[in-house]
């Protein structure tokens, strides 16, 4: 992972949970982590690594993850071991 993506690793593991975090960001930490993005309906996109999945709805219209999905993204990166 490079500085950008360790600073968006804190940024979802700071407390309190932030909000307005670049969706995006975060995609492209799952994707540094060695997850593999599939694709789902609409706005509906999964990451899987090592047999976990986790499915996320991808923010709209708005770019940045709401609470709820910083948390979620928080819990998968804690159930695949990842933490800064």
């Amino acid at each position: 992972m490079n500085n950008k993506h360790q600073r968006t690793l804190k940024a979802v593991f700071d407390t309190p949970t932030r909000s307005g975090i670049d969706w995006s960001d975060i995609e492209k930490l799952f994707l540094a982590a060695g997850c593999e993005r599939i694709e789902g309906a609409g706005s509906r996109v999964k990451f899987v690594k090592d047999g976990r999945i986790a499915s996320f709805h991808r923010p709209h219209p708005d770019r940045h993850a709401k609470r709820y999905q910083v948390e979620d993204a928080r819990r998968y990166f804690r159930l695949l071991g990842i933490e800064p």
